[in-house]
């Protein structure tokens, strides 16, 4: 995508120098700590765990670069920033600006071509040294050519399926003679790979097909396709052997994609295959998750490049399908009614129509005719009103008749609407009755709540039980018998790989000086807050309580509020027991209405606007939440705590803490900090000014097709204890993966060319919050898949860069770019099982197990971390990716940064299997799309004018791509962590 370029010529743009890095053997001390468990560590002077300039190996670097580059976190070369005094425990030495740095020519690259992912610096040293298990399967390096050629199939072909069934005909046919005994794999597209050459380098070939559903009695269709094979080109398997190595940099994508190719040959012939992963009934027996669904057990898989070099990742897979009903008995599912005997309403026709649209069924009325057809819609009248031309004199039929005279076929329930197939212009009518649905339909909308909790049970499987799943998976498959593994010389392992793991220490946590316990060290990846007080508890005088659940009388709601006030209280906070108006019952219906009486009656008394509403819901209340937070957080300006019924009859001590903890941060206090951050002893954070970003792309589900994406960044707002983070989100294209709005500048007729943008105003506020300016950024970008890493990295860095040098020239803070992935299939398993030492409650890795060898890339510094204790199934390590490092980060360094952030989550007293900059994020884009107008949300979003700049900073959208702006968060809302 090209890279916006702005018109201002006073705006610097950054140099990205290509990099490589021979220290894949650097050996790092690790950092001395006096994390033994025996007590926190003391207080001392603030140290820096800094490592020694990067070899450049390509091209002298420019002087800036090198200085840049070389100093990582040292206090030297620092812009001076003209900052008011500030009273923070921890001082910034100012030394003179560096002139070289400040007047480079700048320009920024705009391909991958002229970037290097930031190479790893060595590996940690930190933490207790074990074994671990990963899914991972050593792939042997075929020592064969590998050659590429260009498929073009005439007449051309949609269907993956057709496609592949030609080229089987055509190796059948053709494989001893003109192929020259080849056996090629092939990508059911353009592509066909051989290991070593066919006798030729362009030929022409017929295929004929015969359609086998035409049935078995009676002739069959037949047809003809002409099928041209071209040379395209060989693979370079020394570029792939050099890049295992960590010798060179760029990964042969190609040759990566023909062994994929190759090893999925066996598997897309066999099982159902969707994306990387294969399903199949066959595999587990389908369980039904209800409405005429039911989960497929599959498995996923992939080969990737590692430092143990090639490869293969095995996991387990479940997804819902469409249960392979008669059409009659999947509506009656749906519907949850006797479908039989009653006629159908139009709210009923609608969810019919839905749930059928795009769906695969085949006809049953034909004997061994089993003819399919995609369903495009459902007709508004019933069967037995249904007629239709049969001839070009418009004589008339109907559709009963038709069935009865052509197929001998008595349509019973002529009641019932009939399934609409083909296009608008030839529709045809099928009866449903003579309808079955075809097996093997993946379900890709929206499940119900009983659906997914239907397919989590189905999914969570023990560590053990996932391990012995996978294993026995390898061996079902049996790559050593392979015909096309063997034709490409693929030999896989059959054995789990065995990583060197190193389990980091937990963090000391700090909390208030007039509790028992001052400081706290988690076990296990948990604490709670017995004898613990807010280290930032926070005051709420007035507040009021709103009911919307019918259930709840008044009695009971006072005395859940009461509750909630001494935990709070008992917490650390100071909290009025009595709220300024008597509780408020109301009917969700109604929610709008309610909400600005209870706003207008609390600022009657004393004039003063109030800080915090809680709000009872009913357990199952649709759209109320979301509606309740997009008026409080939009409109109102209200800070908002909803509570469901549950948990109000249920009052446990557990769940009022943890409400107590969302209260103060939702108010703007902390709940602890790490006692390191504090003390001034983080590496590369206490040092200097730093803001940690998180940022995060939330797309529409599957089947919406012009509802926006959302994005949002979050960021720190204090420093140096990195605890508080401020919010923003805006709305961006469908399915667009590019924030748009991290910086932006638009046209305003009084003040010109403005800039704005979400990374702007929020070091802005930072500034406004900590009384400096950052001078180190911390970006944790999560949800992007690897095809997207440069594309991000492109259009991303330069947006902080661009948003920074708006701020003053000259002001480039070092940028660390961290991607952050969730949904991979890589999972760590304990080495023995039987071992409780070595594992949680669950069965699961310890908290703080992170790997950065062997399964880990070959030369890219990438690290596995679980950050997590289990509490059921399987846990999945999140994938930290450094694309981009100015800091000079050590591996010790950003992990055990990485790690100890997990402990500072504001909901809970848990470590967080995501670092919390990015987890907030997820949460405010999850909570902005309650935002969306209702026809947005119902997948009808209209194009809106506008600037994009949504008045106020706390939503935006980029006007120019025709997405309606989100309503601006109101001013006191945007402050806090609204989201948690």
């Amino acid at each position: 995508m090209p890279i916006r370029q702005m018109k201002e010529s006073s705006e610097q743009h950054l140099v990205i120098k290509s990099h490589l890095q021979n220290t894949m053997n650097t050996v790092q001390r690790p950092p001395k700590t006096a994390q033994n468990g025996k007590g926190p560590p003391q207080a001392h002077e603030p140290h820096n765990n800094t490592k020694q300039p990067h070899n450049q190996a390509t091209s002298p670097p420019s002087k800036n670069r090198g200085r840049r580059r070389g100093r990582g976190g040292k206090k030297s070369d620092q812009l001076d920033v003209c900052m008011r005094p500030s009273s923070r425990p921890c001082t910034v030495a100012h030394k003179p600006v560096n002139q070289d740095s400040c007047g480079m020519e700048m320009g920024f690259p705009t391909s991958s071509k002229s970037l290097n992912f930031a190479p790893r610096p060595g590996y940690g040293q930190v933490g207790t040294k074990c074994i671990v298990k990963a899914n991972h399967f050593f792939a042997q390096l075929p020592d064969k050519d590998l050659n590429q050629y260009d498929v073009t199939i005439t007449p051309e072909v949609a269907s993956r399926t057709v496609n592949r069934a030609i080229i089987s005909e055509l190796v059948r046919l053709y494989k001893e003679s003109d192929l020259g005994t080849r056996l090629p794999a092939y990508d059911g597209r353009k592509s066909l790979y051989t290991a070593g050459e066919l006798p030729f380098s362009w030929k022409e070939f017929v295929v004929k097909l015969v359609d086998e559903e035409d049935g078995i009695n009676g002739p069959k269709r037949e047809r003809e396709y002409k099928v041209v094979i071209k040379f395209v080109a060989r693979a370079n398997m020394h570029h792939l052997g050099q890049f295992l190595a960590g010798k060179r940099a760029d990964a042969p994508q190609e040759a990566l994609q023909i062994l994929d190719i190759v090893l999925r040959e066996l598997s897309s012939k066999r099982y159902c295959p969707i994306g990387r992963s294969f399903f199949s009934p066959d595999i587990r027996a389908p369980q039904r998750l209800g409405d005429g669904l039911e989960s497929w057990c599959g498995f996923y898989q992939s080969i990737r490049p590692t430092q143990m070099g090639l490869s293969l990742n095995i996991d387990m897979a479940s997804a819902a399908f469409i249960e392979p009903l008669p059409v009659i008995e999947f509506v009656a599912q749906l519907l949850g009614k006797d479908v039989l005997s009653r006629p159908l309403s139009d709210s009923d026709r609608v969810k019919i129509k839905k749930a059928l649209r795009g769906v695969k069924v085949e006809v049953t009325h034909r004997g061994n005719v089993r003819r399919k057809y995609r369903v495009s819609g459902l007709t508004s009248q019933p069967t037995r009103e249904l007629v239709f031309p049969v001839d070009d004199n418009s004589t008339m039929k109907s559709v009963v008749e038709y069935f009865q005279e052509m197929y001998s076929f008595t349509i019973q329930h002529t009641h019932l609407p009939c399934l609409q197939v083909g296009n608008q212009k030839k529709a045809n009518y099928l009866p449903m009755e003579a309808c079955k649905i075809v097996e093997g339909q993946r379900y890709t909308k929206r499940l119900n709540e009983r659906q997914i909790t239907a397919l989590l049970k189905v999914t969570c499987q023990r560590p053990r039980d996932r391990e012995k799943d996978i294993l026995q998976t390898v061996q079902h498959n049996a790559y050593d018998q392979d015909p096309y593994a063997k034709e490409f010389g693929i030999k896989i392992s059959e054995k789990l790989a065995s990583v060197e793991a190193r389990i980091l220490p937990a963090p000391w946590l700090k909390y208030h000086e007039t509790g028992k316990e001052k400081d706290c060290l988690p076990q296990v990846g948990q604490w709670n807050m017995m004898n613990k007080k807010m280290i930032n508890g926070m005051t709420v005088s007035r507040w009021a309580c709103i009911n919307f659940s019918r259930s709840v009388q008044e009695s009971v709601a006072r005395g859940f509020c009461n509750e909630l006030a001494q935990m709070c209280q008992v917490s650390g906070m100071e909290f009025n027991p009595e709220p300024v108006i008597p509780i408020y019952s109301a009917r969700p219906e109604q929610v709008e209405k309610a909400l600005k009486h209870v706003y207008h009656a609390s600022m009657k008394t004393k004039g003063k606007e109030l800080e915090l509403l809680l709000a009872i819901l009913p357990d199952n209340n649709g759209s109320l939440y979301g509606d309740l937070k997009r008026i409080c957080e939009t409109d109102l300006g209200l800070i908002s705590q909803c509570c469901l019924t549950k948990h109000v009859f249920k009052i446990s001590k557990q769940y009022l803490a943890n409400v107590a903890l969302k209260i103060n941060v939702k108010m703007g206090g902390r709940n602890t900090v790490l006692l390191d951050a504090i003390s001034c002893r983080i590496p590369l954070v206490s040092d200097i000014p730093t803001i940690i970003f998180g940022a995060d792309v939330t797309h529409p589900e599957n089947g919406e097709d012009s509802s926006p994406s959302i994005a949002a960044v979050v960021a720190s707002q204090d420093w140096p204890e990195v605890t508080k983070y401020a919010g923003l989100v805006c709305a961006q294209a469908h399915r667009q993966e590019l924030i748009q709005d991290l910086y932006k500048t638009w046209h305003d007729p009084v003040r010109g060319t403005v800039s704005g943008g979400m990374i702007r105003d929020l070091l802005i506020s930072f500034r406004k919050a900590t009384g400096q300016k950052p001078l180190r950024i911390i970006f944790y970008r999560d949800g992007v898949s690897e095809g997207q890493f440069y594309q991000v990295l492109l259009y991303e860095l330069d947006a902080i860069r661009k948003a920074c040098a708006s701020l003053e020239p000259n002001y480039q803070p070092l940028v660390t770019f961290i991607v952050v992935q969730k949904r991979h299939h890589t999972r760590l398993f304990a080495n023995n099982h039987r071992d409780r030492s070595s594992t949680d409650k669950s069965g699961n890795i310890l908290p703080g197990t992170v790997v950065d060898s062997k399964i880990c890339h070959p030369s890219e510094f990438d690290f596995y971390l679980c950050s997590h204790a289990g509490i059921q199934g399987t846990s999945r390590p999140a994938h930290y990716h450094v694309l981009w490092d100015e800091n000079n980060f050590t591996a010790d360094g950003i992990q055990s940064l990485t790690n100890n952030l997990c402990y500072t989550y504001a909901r809970c007293t848990r470590s967080v299997s995501v670092v919390p900059p990015a987890y907030y994020a997820h949460l405010a884009a999850f909570r902005a799309r309650f935002y969306l107008e209702p026809e947005m949300q119902d997948n009808n979003s209209s194009t809106g004018a506008g600037s994009g700049q949504a008045k106020g900073g706390g939503t935006k959208a980029a006007g120019e791509s025709g997405v309606r702006p989100l309503p601006a968060l109101k001013e006191n809302v945007k402050r806090v962590m609204f989201y948690c």
